[in-house]
């Protein structure tokens, strides 16, 4: 069964967060990792670029930061209360197959969803996770992939402002309608609905992947190396 190691990094901005997890996955790469690593952390108000993306879906870019990025979809925002998760996983430790993993990133946040009483599920035809019989989107999933290791990953909104994604036609799907763990659950404090996602999420992947977690180790030091510096949730 394999290791992964967990690293909550509280705040971090997007670019910073992009490099670490660059220098994850080259590591794991080169084989200077020796484990799998999971980044669980927050950004400040950021919107991305997909490899597919189409400028029309950025509505209304002023007043926050754009990157254009390798992973695959659309365009996506992150922002305060949205737990985002980067995996940098070997997959030749599980299967080589990129749709296998698209699904059990999928099912890794169903089945932690699960754990937090929000029936969830998959929409035939579109990536990420979804409420209401497919009505709402909670989670988004943009990937990229180089000599099977991952990175880049997902967002599941837990106590996002969803107003912010006013700013976009998030993943380019005309019409959508976003939810959050919040919002599904219609009440309940931030931070306790932030600690019980974060553990949910843990486990889900433990389920999905069949793994081993364990909490951070030596991949944080390639944080440390750097100038970025995370900042605690307030």
């Amino acid at each position: 069964m394999s290791e992964l190691e967990i690293i909550q990094a509280g705040t971090v901005p997007y670019e910073d967060a992009l490099t670490w997890q660059r220098q994850l996955a080259d590591d794991r790469i080169a084989g200077r990792l020796s484990h799998d690593v999971l980044l669980l952390l927050e950004h400040p108000p950021v919107v991305t670029l997909g490899r597919n993306s189409h400028a029309a879906h950025l509505l209304r870019p002023h007043g926050i930061e754009v990157f254009e990025v390798e992973r695959g979809g659309d365009v996506t925002f992150h922002g305060p209360g949205q737990l985002v998760g980067y995996p940098i996983l070997d997959l030749r430790a599980y299967k080589q197959d990129l749709h296998w993993y698209l699904r059990t990133l999928e099912q890794a946040l169903i089945e932690a969803l699960d754990l937090l009483a929000i029936p969830a599920e998959r929409n035939p035809g579109l990536t990420g996770v979804w409420t209401r019989g497919g009505g709402r989107k909670i989670a988004s999933i943009g990937i990229h992939v180089k000599q099977w290791v991952t990175w880049h990953g997902f967002a599941l909104n837990v106590t996002t402002d969803l107003a912010d994604f006013d700013r976009i036609v998030p993943c380019g799907i005309q019409g959508v309608e976003m939810t959050s763990v919040l919002k599904e659950h219609g009440a309940g404090s931030g931070e306790q609905l932030w600690e019980e996602s974060v553990r949910a999420v843990v486990k889900g992947f433990e389920k999905a992947f069949g793994v081993n977690s364990h909490p951070e180790g030596c991949a944080r030091q390639t944080l440390s190396l750097r100038t970025m510096v995370a900042e605690p949730r307030l």
